[in-house]
C-alpha cells in the first residue's frame, strides 16, 4: 500500500470525524484531518532537526524542527505521537511524548489539526531513510538562527507550530 492509499479521518473544523478517505484524496480535496507534530530533544536539551526526502507527498525536500505525521483511521494523537517520533527517528522505547496544544494549521495545500508534543530521545537515532534525508542536533540558538536565516526552505506546519511552541512556551514562564 503506498502512503496515497493510506486511509485517514476526515474531520471538521472543531476536530470531529465526519468520515474517512484515502490520503491521496484528503489532500487532492484539501479535505481536514489530523496530524502530531513532535518536538524531540537530546540529553543536552538540543532539538532534532531534518530535511524530509525528496519522495515525501507534501512539502518535499523541505526542513522541519518536528518529527511527525498524519494519523490514520481509528488513531489518537497520543498513538500517533509516540509512532511517529519511533518511526522518524528510528529507536524504539522512547518514551510517550508530552502533549502540549493543538491548533487548526490552515496553509497553502490544505487544514489540519495540528498536536504538538515534546519528548526526550537519550537514544542513538537511526532515522527512517526514507522520511529523512539529512538530520541534526541544534540547540535553541542555532534553530533560532536557521528559522530567521531564511537559508533553509521550512515545512510551512512545522514553521507555524515552531512559533506557536515558542509562544506557548513564554506565556508559562
Amino acid at each position: 500500500m503506498s502512503a496515497a492509499d493510506e486511509v485517514l479521518d476526515v474531520v471538521d473544523r472543531d476536530d470531529r470525524v465526519t468520515g474517512r478517505a484515502p490520503r491521496g484524496e484528503v489532500y487532492a480535496r484539501g479535505l481536514i484531518h489530523r496530524c502530531v507534530f513532535v518536538q524531540a530533544r537530546d540529553a543536552r536539551g538540543r532539538i532534532f532537526v531534518h530535511r524530509r526526502t525528496a519522495s515525501k507527498l507534501v512539502f518535499p525536500a523541505h526542513y522541519d524542527m518536528f518529527v511527525g505525521g498524519v494519523l490514520g483511521a481509528g488513531e489518537d494523537y497520543a498513538s500517533a505521537a509516540l509512532r511517529e517520533a519511533g518511526e522518524e527517528l528510528g529507536v524504539s522505547g522512547l518514551p510517550q511524548p508530552e502533549p502540549l496544544f493543538k491548533f487548526l494549521y490552515e496553509g497553502p495545500v490544505g487544514a489540519w489539526w495540528s498536536y504538538v508534543h515534546e519528548v526526550r530521545c537519550e537514544l542513538p537515532v537511526a532515522p527512517q531513510a526514507s522520511e529523512v534525508a539529512w538530520h541534526a542536533w541544534l540547540s535553541e540558538e542555532e534553530l533560532a538562527a536557521r528559522v530567521a536565516g531564511g537559508d533553509w526552505d521550512w515545512v510551512p506546519d512545522g514553521l507555524e507550530a515552531y512559533r506557536r511552541l515558542r509562544a506557548y512556551r513564554e506565556q508559562r514562564q
